[in-house]
C-alpha cells in the first residue's frame, strides 16, 4: 500500500493573508484618489514607512506600482510627488474619461438589476448628505464609489482599469477643486443616471454619465487654467 502523504492532505481554513505590499499599494492610493496627498507634495520613502507603519520593501513596491499607475512621479533624493495635472493634461483626460467610461456605464445599463440599482441609489443618497454638510472626503469616496459600482456591472474589466488609473490622475486636483469651491459647487447627474437605470434606457444612461463627467472635469480644468 502506497504511503499517503498527509502533509499533502492538509488543508488551511483560516483566511488567507494579503500580502504586505499589496495593504501598503491600497493604502498610498487611497490617499492620492482622495487627494490626502496633494499635487505636486513630495514625502521621503523613510517618511511613507513611518506614517504606514510598514517596511522598506513594502513601501518601495507599492510606490513602483503606482509610478507604473501614473499616480506618482520620482523626485530623486529617495523622494516621490504626486504628479502636478496642467492644462493639457486636464482635456486629454476629459476625452479618455468621456469615451471610456461612457462604454462602460452603457454597458453596465444593460446588465443591472434592480437590486444592483437599489445599492447605487443607497450610494448616491449617502453622497448627497455629504455634498450637504459639506463633507469633502465624504463626496470624494462617495463619488468614486458610485462610479466603480456602476463599471463593475459592465463585465468590461480592462475599460474599468483604464478608467480608475485615469481617477488616480485627477483625484488629487478634485480635492483641490472641492477645498476651494466647496461640494455646493460641486452637484453631479447621477439622479439622470438612475433614473435611465431603471427604465432600461442604456444610451440615456450613457448620456448622462458623459455629461457629469464633463461638469466635475471642467471645474478642474478650470481651476488648472487659473494656476497656469
Amino acid at each position: 500500500m502506497a504511503r499517503v502523504n498527509k502533509a499533502a492532505e492538509r488543508t488551511t481554513s483560516g483566511p488567507v493573508q494579503t500580502p504586505a505590499h499589496e495593504v501598503v499599494y491600497q493604502q498610498l492610493r487611497e490617499q492620492i484618489l482622495f487627494g490626502e496627498m496633494a499635487p505636486g507634495q513630495a514625502v521621503t520613502i523613510q517618511g511613507l514607512t513611518t506614517s504606514l507603519g510598514a517596511g522598506m520593501t513594502p513601501v518601495r513596491e507599492a510606490i513602483r506600482r503606482l509610478i507604473s499607475d501614473g499616480a506618482l512621479v520620482f523626485q530623486g533624493n529617495r523622494r516621490v510627488s504626486v504628479p502636478i495635472l496642467n492644462s493639457e493634461d486636464a482635456e486629454q483626460i476629459i476625452y479618455l474619461r468621456k469615451t471610456i467610461e461612457k462604454e462602460l456605464a452603457r454597458r453596465a445599463a444593460l446588465r443591472v438589476k434592480d437590486t444592483d440599482i437599489d445599492r447605487l441609489t443607497e450610494i448616491d443618497n449617502a453622497l448627497d448628505h455629504a455634498i450637504a454638510i459639506g463633507d469633502v472626503s465624504g463626496y470624494l469616496q462617495g463619488n468614486y464609489q458610485f462610479h466603480t459600482t456602476l463599471y463593475a456591472h459592465a463585465n468590461a474589466p480592462v475599460l474599468a482599469e483604464i478608467a480608475d488609473r485615469l481617477w488616480l490622475r485627477f483625484g488629487p486636483s478634485l480635492r483641490v477643486v472641492c477645498g476651494r469651491l466647496g461640494t455646493q459647487s460641486l452637484p453631479d447627474r447621477h439622479k439622470e443616471i438612475l433614473t435611465a437605470l431603471r427604465e432600461g434606457h442604456a444610451d440615456v444612461a450613457a448620456h448622462a454619465l458623459v455629461q457629469d463627467v464633463e461638469q466635475g472635469m471642467e471645474l478642474v480644468a478650470a481651476v488648472l487654467a487659473e494656476e497656469n
